[in-house]
C-alpha cells in the first residue's frame, strides 16, 4: 500500500482516505480483511479467539496483500444476541494488544456501534471506525469519531442485528438507502467529519431481492463523492440464492466483488484476501 504523508487536509473526492498522518490512495481499490474475535460469527472460519489463531490469520492476510484489518468483537449476524460493552471491550483490547506487538504498520478498522468500545480502540491502535448502525444505537459514538478525527464507515441498517431481518419492507431500497446516507453525511460534515466511507449494508435488514437491486445500482452511489465499501463476503444473499452453505460461497463472493469493483467500489471487505486482491489485479487496467 502506497501512502502519502498528509497534515490535517480534507480531500473532497473519493480518491484518497486520510488515516492518521497518511493518505491511502483509493484510485486502486483496497482490501479489508475480516478478523472476528467472537465465538459466534456466521462464518465459522472467521472466528479467531486465541492469540496464535489471530496472529496467524493477520500474518496470512498481510502476506496475501491486505490493506486494512477489520476487527470485530461483537457478532452482527442476523439474530445475534447482545453481549455486554465490557465483554466487547475485553475481546478487542486483548486482540489489539496481540496485533500491535507484531504488526505495527497495518491500519486497523474497528467494527463496533458502541462509543465506549470505539474510544478504547482508538486509544489502542485503531485508525478507522466501522459502524453498522450509523450511530442510531449509540448516539455518543459520533462524538468519539469527531474527537479523534478518524475516518468513519457509514453503513445503512434498519434496527439492530437482532431485529433487522424482521424490519424489511418492499419499498425501493435504493431510494431508502440514498435518502438515509444523504441525511447522515450532512450531519457528519456539519460536525467536521469529512473522511467518510459509505457502505450500503448488504445483508442488513434487506431481502435478497433488495440486496441485488442495490448491487445493480451501486454505481449510482458515486453521486455522494465518497469511497464505497462493499461487504458481500460469504453472506446469505449468496448462499441462499445458490442453495449452499457459507463454506461454499467463495466463488459467488468473488463474482459479486468483481461486479462491485466494475461499478466503482473502493474497498472490498472480505474473509478471503488472496482472491479479492486477484480481482483488483485483474480488473486494474
Amino acid at each position: 500500500m502506497h501512502n502519502l504523508k498528509v497534515e490535517d487536509t480534507h480531500f473532497p473526492t473519493n480518491k484518497y482516505l486520510r488515516v492518521k498522518d497518511n493518505l491511502i490512495d483509493l484510485s486502486i481499490p483496497k482490501v479489508m480483511g475480516i478478523i472476528n474475535c467472537t465465538p459466534d460469527s456466521f462464518y465459522k472460519e472467521s472466528r479467531k479467539t486465541t492469540e496464535i489463531e489471530i496472529l496467524n490469520q493477520v500474518e496470512k492476510f498481510i502476506n496475501e496483500g491486505v490493506d486494512i484489518i477489520d476487527l470485530g468483537g461483537y457478532s452482527s449476524r442476523p439474530g445475534a444476541e447482545e453481549i455486554s460493552t465490557q465483554e466487547e471491550i475485553s475481546r478487542i483490547s486483548t486482540t489489539l494488544n496481540w496485533i500491535s506487538k507484531h504488526f505495527e504498520k497495518i491500519p486497523i478498522s474497528l467494527d463496533t456501534f458502541r462509543s465506549e468500545v470505539a474510544k478504547v480502540g482508538l486509544e489502542n491502535g485503531v485508525s478507522i471506525i466501522n459502524d453498522i448502525s450509523a450511530w442510531n444505537i449509540d448516539e455518543k459514538l459520533i462524538d468519539v469519531v469527531q474527537h479523534y478525527n478518524c475516518p468513519y464507515i457509514l453503513m445503512h441498517m434498519i434496527g439492530t442485528p437482532k431485529t433487522m431481518q424482521s424490519m424489511t419492507n418492499d419499498n425501493s431500497i435504493f431510494k431508502i438507502v440514498t435518502s438515509f446516507l444523504s441525511e447522515k453525511i450532512n450531519i457528519l460534515e456539519k460536525k467536521g467529519i469529512n473522511d467518510i466511507i459509505i457502505d450500503p449494508g448488504f445483508g442488513f435488514g434487506k431481502t435478497i431481492e433488495q440486496n441485488y437491486e442495490l448491487l445493480n445500482r451501486l454505481q449510482d452511489l458515486k453521486l455522494f463523492k465518497k469511497p464505497i465499501l462493499v461487504g458481500f463476503s460469504r453472506k446469505s444473499m449468496i448462499y441462499n440464492k445458490l442453495n449452499c452453505s457459507p463454506q461454499e460461497t467463495l466463488n459467488g463472493t468473488t463474482i459479486l466483488n468483481t461486479l462491485a469493483i466494475q461499478k466503482g467500489a473502493s474497498i472490498l471487505r472480505v474473509h478471503d484476501v488472496k482472491e479479492a486482491k486477484e480481482i483488483i489485479t485483474l480488473t486494474n487496467n
